[in-house]
């Protein structure tokens, strides 16, 4: 059966990335930066000469395709060399190299986008090429052997991440005398019957085609479907913290770290209910009795343990219980070094697996296996820094971010602590004035600098890094991106709360609120103690569907749970469509007090504004967003300068970017002030606003405008925004088009 909305085709796929780009940007970020572009644009030239099209580019990766494979090696042999030119005059340690890898493979195209396993194979054969060297799949191999005049290193099938089966793959050997040569296997010869056998092949997989891209990329698997009965039926676990016998408080960051991980690895297997972390916490330092236990957190198993470490040897002692009667399954000691922490992890997973006669579906021993480095010093850096953050509070942030820094310099290919950066600066950007002084960072650099990492992060990612890259994309308004990496994310980790919760709150923007509300109370059950994020999440979603009366119950509700959560706009606003007029002024009044005093902290002189509030609530139904901000303004708001449906039909492309703003200058119109953004034809780009002047660069990279500032905004740190058309907007309003970027979305007018 064919997709409908989705258009495959075979193509040729060259993914790029800069080796050892960690070291570069950490050795001299802005030259580094400026280094990228030049050759991001000399590489699009060379893709665009042979017929090709870049796809996407970010961080330091570029993925092109080509409709001829010959036409993407060809490529690729001349970036290359047109590299190794430029190198010539340039010091070694400061030298920019690229790996390139070549697929050719079928491939799911949405708008500008493609997707799949073709895209997938791409990347991984990159990461086996060399240093300023070139890797090919088999498939390219297949056609170009007799085509070009080529040498060959054979590397052998090699089994990659996150694809079932083993690929094939060949290295370039690209100098004149190599021609016709093969390292490492004798050219293998053709059989008339793997002729035959390639042909029937072929037949059956052009006419399930699209069945096969239907179950594997489409449809919601087992593990992403979560029954209102699955809670009960599978056996649920929770997982206490490990007590420390290491006679060090120093030491249990690790004893934390492991219960944790433990935690994480459990969560991945989908025939299992996990408890999640923030829940199981409340019991650690204390005696309980795991009966009651079971019975507060509503599960049927209890792993309970302790962890010693004493230089590099550790000790493991493990049980796991039946809260039911108190019954122990079993109860285990583990010994071993640090360096074989992993496998210590791994063996106790594999031992509660067995005990409850759970089954793993294909590629949970993979994802179970997976820690996101083999580097021990680096896996302890990371475990010291993300304990000291889940303490919350801003003096232990400022040491986690230390932390985490530190396990990058061990391994700058450690996608976790990426990850757990981005989430960071993320989350907790806009938190007051004692927070933004522990990220050493201002509102608006935190969120650059979280793009900054979420983009390191998805080079290698875990479901932390789809989680934040769902969170980023739905506040930009690309709710179709930030559903997909919210149920990747949810995959990856079927029991993690936070990803489910994730999950949830794209469901509900993006129009779909009664599932949304479904998963959330799931969420509850697997932590309890998010208890107060699920129910004002429901009473949005009784909002969006015009139950008044039960979004307040679910409002009340939640602060009740926590007293400080942010609830008062929505009262405000519901309240006001109840015509409770009474209710909802003082509703507002309590709201604006406290949104004044967050948003003063860190820019002084601000306004209340409603459009920086919309901003939050990410509705793809604008007629949602309509009655949000109508109740608000009979409660007592200003009538808002406007907020704004970034509607993707009138999303601008990379040259409309450029033409619009080539040469103008940009009024921008937020919070009450008029800030202006020079974009000279030399690429200087100016600010003047909020009090705040500083110098730049501006670039167009795919359909994204990209600045980098000097001091005010990221710090050096590229920041990108997309442009909409507002077709109801006007010069006078100064708001004829629409800018969304990771910290705001305003209107703006741009004069020659």
């Amino acid at each position: 059966m064919a997709e409908e909305g989705f258009k495959r085709k075979l193509t040729a796929i060259l993914s790029a990335d800069v080796a050892g780009y960690s070291r570069l940007m950490r050795d001299d970020e802005e030259a580094t930066v400026r280094d990228l572009a030049a050759h991001r644009l000399l590489i699009t030239e060379i893709i665009q000469q042979h017929n090709g099209r870049v796809v996407d580019s970010p961080g330091d990766n570029i993925l092109a395709e080509f409709a001829s494979v010959v036409d993407a090696v060809n490529c690729s042999i001349m970036i290359q060399e047109e590299v190794r030119k430029r190198n010539i005059d340039i010091s070694e340690d400061r030298r920019m190299e690229f790996r390139i890898g070549i697929n050719l493979g079928d491939v799911i195209e949405e708008e500008e986008r493609i997707y799949g396993d073709g895209v997938n194979i791409a990347a991984r054969v990159e990461g086996l090429a060399a240093a300023g060297g070139i890797s090919i799949s088999g498939t390219v191999y297949e056609h170009i052997k007799d085509k070009l005049s080529l040498g060959y290193h054979y590397l052998g099938n090699q089994n990659v991440k996150n694809i079932p089966e083993p690929i094939r793959v060949y290295r370039l050997l690209t100098e004149p005398e190599d021609a016709g040569k093969m390292v490492g296997e004798e050219k293998p010869k053709t059989r008339k019957w793997q002729w035959v056998a390639f042909a029937i092949g072929a037949a059956i997989v052009l006419s399930t085609s699209a069945l096969i891209l239907w179950n594997n990329y489409f449809r919601p698997s087992s593990e992403e479907q979560i029954s209102d009965a699955a809670l009960s039926e599978k056996p649920s676990i929770a997982v206490l913290p490990f007590d420390n016998l290491s006679g060090d408080e120093e030491q249990e960051y690790f004893s934390d770290g492991i219960t944790d991980d433990l935690i994480t690895d459990l969560s991945k297997i989908s025939g299992l209910f996990v408890i999640a972390r923030n829940s199981v916490f409340q019991f650690k330092g204390k005696s309980v009795d795991v009966k009651t236990v079971g019975s507060k957190l509503g599960i049927r198993y209890v792993l309970e343990g302790s962890v010693r470490r004493a230089e590099d040897k550790v000790r493991i002692n493990a049980q796991l219980i039946d809260a039911t009667t108190g019954g122990h399954l079993w109860a285990e000691r583990y010994d071993g070094q640090m360096e074989d922490i992993f496998s210590l992890q791994d063996t106790i997973t594999q031992k509660i697996v067995s005990a409850l006669a759970v089954k793993l579906t294909s590629g949970e021993k993979e994802k179970i296996a997976s820690k996101g480095t083999d580097n021990i010093e680096a896996y302890d850096a990371f475990m010291k820094g993300w304990q000291h953050y889940l303490r919350y509070t801003p003096e232990d942030c400022a040491i986690a971010i230390k932390y985490l820094g530190k396990a990058l310099e061990l391994d700058p290919e450690y996608g976790r602590a990426y990850a757990a950066l981005a989430h960071i600066y993320y989350s907790q950007a806009g938190a007051g004035k004692e927070w933004a002084k522990a990220l050493q960072a201002n509102y608006f650099t935190a969120k650059v600098k979280a793009r900054y990492f979420l983009n390191m992060a998805m080079k290698n990612p875990n479901s932390l890094a789809y989680r934040v890259a769902s969170e980023m994309d739905l506040k930009r308004r690309s709710h179709e991106k930030a559903l997909r990496y919210a149920k990747k994310a949810s995959v990856i980790n079927p029991n993690d709360a936070d990803s489910q919760f994730a999950m949830a709150r794209v469901l509900i923007y993006s129009g779909s609120p009664k599932d949304g509300m479904d998963i959330a109370e799931k969420v509850m059950q697997l932590d309890p103690n998010r208890m107060a994020d699920c129910l004002k999440l429901s009473g949005i979603a009784n909002f969006y569907l015009g139950e008044y009366e039960a979004a307040i119950a679910s409002f009340e509700r939640a602060l009740k749970y926590n007293p400080s959560i942010w609830v008062q706009n929505w009262f405000a606003s519901t309240y006001s469509n109840l015509n409770r007029e009474k209710e909802a002024k003082a509703a507002f009044e309590k709201f604006k007090k406290r949104w004044l005093e967050a948003v003063e902290s860190e820019l002084s002189g601000i306004k209340f504004d409603l459009q920086l509030s919309v901003y939050g609530y990410p509705f793809m139904d604008i007629t949602i967003t309509e009655r949000y901000v109508d109740g608000l303004i009979k409660a007592g708001a200003p009538e808002p300068h406007g907020y704004y449906e970034a509607d993707k039909k009138n999303k601008l492309t990379g040259d409309e970017i450029k033409d619009l703003v080539f040469g103008r200058t940009e009024h921008g119109h937020l919070s009450g002030q008029t800030a202006t953004t020079k974009f000279e034809k030399d690429g200087n780009t100016l600010w003047d606003g909020y009090g705040y002047k500083d110098k730049g660069k501006w670039w167009v990279e795919g359909d994204l405008l990209c600045q980098k500032w000097n001091t005010f905004f990221g710090e050096g740190l590229t920041y990108y925004s997309d442009i909409y058309r507002n077709p109801e907007g006007t010069l006078e309003e100064i708001n004829q088009y629409i800018r969304i970027t990771d910290f705001n979305m305003y209107g703006a007018s741009y004069i020659e």
